[in-house]
């Protein structure tokens, strides 16, 4: 029987810019509030030994699967939950941890996930309109493509896909009606383009806008950075790999909300509202993959990796 490692192939995205920023010791503890198959969990494990423990949470349930295999070789050093990451504080609670020493957020879809057609996220192999990363739910891809207004749909595909044609790609599903794969789709997002478009598949803008309102994930990436942050000892690092502007403008604006003392508007000449910093920024840019990572893996080619330490 082949192992995880064969079967899902897994190369951690900026790996080792993680490890250079979270430092991982022995004694720590560890959180990776979107374990995937288990690359950033397995390194951070390797570099913590032979003591350093790890909290790794998915809301994917085949994912968890997967890095359960993966990691077993870590024996009792790892625990896992299929639980979303905005319920951290519950899983945290449980393991009797006061706070951690280090947290990891990879965000957006995985290989893992594109690669299966029967999930819906790739316009690139015929599947049905699903899409969602906890199965438990019951919206999927297909009831907002089916079911949405015209305008929800527009809305959507300019707010979560910065899609230039978001109105003509909206009043085409509509027209369309009912979509039932992912090709389908795909055809309806190129038709509305007539031909013309630049490099990146028209359907991509489309397909990201969708996945994020079916999994609600700017919402819960909010929540859930915020949390993080409080979960956190004096000390402490947090990290966060985004894969599209949208996603890495809102770790932007929450890491620079918790690095000042005041966030009262700047023309308020007296501070009113008594906040006080938790974080010190140590990426003022993101950190980006080297030409080498993206040769071996252009999956890295969009990936922004933000760093903070929790102080106090």
């Amino acid at each position: 029987m082949k192992s995880a490692d064969q079967m899902y192939p897994h190369i951690p995205v900026l790996n080792r810019e993680v490890l250079a920023y979270l430092k991982p010791i022995r004694d720590g503890k560890y959180l990776d509030a979107t374990l995937g198959a288990g690359g950033h969990a397995e390194a951070i494990l390797a570099a913590s030994q032979p003591t350093g423990l790890l909290l790794g949470l998915d809301i994917d349930q085949n994912a968890v699967i997967i890095a359960e295999e993966r990691l077993q070789k870590f024996s009792s050093r790892v625990t896992i939950f299929n639980v979303s990451y905005i319920e951290m504080q519950d899983c945290l609670r449980k393991m009797d941890w006061s706070c951690v020493d280090g947290i990891l957020f990879d965000l957006g879809v995985s290989s893992m996930q594109v690669d299966a057609a029967d999930r819906g996220f790739s316009f690139n192999k015929e599947g049905p309109l699903d899409m969602r990363f906890n199965d438990h739910s019951d919206f999927r891809a297909y009831d907002l493509i089916n079911n949405w207004s015209e305008e929800e749909i527009s809305s959507i595909l300019w707010n979560y896909g910065e899609e230039p044609k978001a109105r003509a790609i909206a009043k085409a599903i509509c027209i369309a009606r009912p979509i039932k794969t992912t090709t389908q789709l795909a055809q309806v997002v190129l038709s509305a383009y007539h031909g013309s478009h630049s490099k990146i598949h028209p359907a991509t803008r489309t397909f990201q806008a969708v996945r994020i309102a079916v999994n609600q994930e700017l919402t819960v990436l909010e929540e859930g950075i915020s949390l993080g942050i409080k979960q956190l000892c004096a000390g402490g690092m947090i990290a966060v790999i985004s894969f599209h502007s949208l996603e890495d403008r809102i770790v932007k604006e929450i890491f620079k909300r918790e690095s000042k003392d005041c966030i009262c508007p700047p023309e308020q000449p007296v501070c009113t509202c008594d906040h006080k910093a938790s974080l010190k920024i140590l990426t003022k840019k993101p950190a980006t993959a080297s030409d080498e990572e993206i040769r071996i893996n252009p999956r890295s080619r969009s990936a922004k990796l933000r760093v903070a330490q929790k102080i106090g």
